[in-house]
C-alpha cells in the first residue's frame, strides 16, 4: 500500500470518518490508483475530514492537486494524484453510491490498526 494511501486513510480515521472504503482502481480507471470513500455526519465533519487529509498529505511533502466541493461540505473531492478521496455527507453518499458505480473495482481491506 502506498504512503499516500496510508496518510489519507489515517487522516479520515483520525477525524472519525464513517464507513471508510478503499477501492483499488488500478487497471480500471485512469483517474487514480485508489479511491478512498468515506462519510461524515454533518457538513462541518465532512470539511474537517477533507481538511485533515490535505494537511497530513502536505506535512508528508505530498501534493494535493485539487479540492472540489469544500464550501458546501456535501461531497468533497480531494485529488492527490494516485489517490482520490471522496468525502461525503452521509445523505449524499447513499444517493451517489460510488461503490456500486465502480463495482468492478476490488475493495482493499484496510483498517487504522494496520497502518
Amino acid at each position: 500500500m502506498s504512503n499516500l494511501l496510508n496518510v489519507v486513510y489515517k487522516a479520515a480515521d483520525d477525524k472519525r470518518a464513517e464507513d471508510i472504503v478503499v477501492l483499488n482502481m488500478q487497471g480500471i480507471s485512469l483517474l487514480a490508483d485508489y479511491f478512498v470513500i468515506c462519510e461524515g455526519g454533518s457538513e462541518r465533519q465532512v470539511q474537517a475530514i477533507a481538511r485533515e487529509m490535505q494537511e497530513k498529505a502536505r506535512e508528508e511533502g505530498l501534493e494535493v492537486k485539487k479540492v472540489e466541493g469544500f464550501d458546501t461540505g456535501r461531497w468533497v473531492l480531494v485529488d492527490m494524484g494516485d489517490v482520490v478521496a471522496h468525502v461525503f455527507h452521509k445523505d449524499e453518499r447513499t444517493y451517489y453510491n460510488l461503490e456500486r458505480l465502480w463495482g468492478d473495482a476490488p475493495q482493499l481491506n484496510v483498517d487504522a490498526q494496520t497502518i
